[in-house]
């Protein structure tokens, strides 16, 4: 996870805590937390990126619209950077 941008990492959290979110689901989530607008040319070449990681599996619910689901490989990747962020919050 250590290669991944910040913006990257909290489409990540996002996925991991919703149950198979679309491309927009995801999109209106991350302009709440960023109180921003999120252009569909920054997110989904992003999403793109996780999900060549390995980090996020893609799926299709119709013609028009993806969904996006953690992997196990990104849940393992979202433990992991938890233990590296807690020994440097519980000093």
């Amino acid at each position: 996870m250590n290669d991944l941008t910040g913006f990257q990492r909290d489409l990540l959290y996002v996925i991991a805590g919703a149950d198979q979110p679309s491309g927009q689901d995801v999109k209106d989530e991350v302009e709440t937390y960023y109180n921003s607008d999120i252009n569909h040319g920054r997110l989904y070449p992003n999403l793109d990126t996780l999900v060549n990681k390995e980090l996020v599996e893609k799926g299709q619910l119709d013609r028009r619209t993806n969904y996006y689901e953690i992997s196990d490989r990104g849940r393992q990747a979202i433990e992991e950077r938890r233990e590296w962020e807690q020994q440097y919050i519980d000093q």
